[in-house]
Parts: C-alpha cells; structure tokens; sequence
C-alpha cells in the first residue's frame, strides 16, 4: 500500500539517501473503513479532518473513495490558508 512508519522513527534513519522525501498531507489522517449492519454497507470516516465520510457495498471502493476526499479536504485547507488539523495517523494506510 504505501509507506508506514512506526511512531517515533525518523524517516531516512537507516534508508540510503535518495534525496529528500516529504510525506503526502493525507498520509497524516487515519482512515477508517468498517461494516456496518445497520446501513448494510461498509462506511469509511476520517476522524479529526472531515465530517462524514463514504459508504458502499465494497470495502476496497470505500477506501479508495476516502482517499480521494482527504487529499481534496488537505487541498481545501491549503487552498484556504487554514492549518491542517492536528494528525491522527501513525497507524494508518498511506493513500
């Protein structure tokens, strides 16, 4: 999927040099895409950067569909002037 380092690690600590790489805004968000039986679908959410989120019968949809709304929702925020929220990954997959 993508990159994921474990909390408190340093990026390039131990890697070759390639040059300098800068983790995506999105990458900072968790992601979070569960079943729910209520709705009969699975519903994705992006706690502490959106409101809401995605639904739909299939899981891997559902997060990609998530993925494309964090990075337009970091887009916004930049676009703004707003600061980001504060991250919530360190757990999560990177879109």
């Amino acid at each position: 999927m993508g990159l994921h380092l474990t909390p408190g690690r340093q990026w390039g600590v131990g890697l070759p040099r390639r040059g300098a790489q800068k983790v995506k805004d999105s990458a900072k968000y968790d992601i979070q895409v569960e079943w729910s039986d209520d709705d009969q679908c699975y519903v994705g959410t992006v706690p502490g950067l959106i409101y809401g989120g995605c639904h739909g019968p299939d899981e891997r949809e559902v997060f990609d569909e998530l993925c494309v709304i964090v990075e337009e929702a970091t887009l916004l925020y930049r676009l703004e002037g707003k600061p980001l929220p504060l991250p919530t990954s360190g757990r999560g997959l990177e879109c």
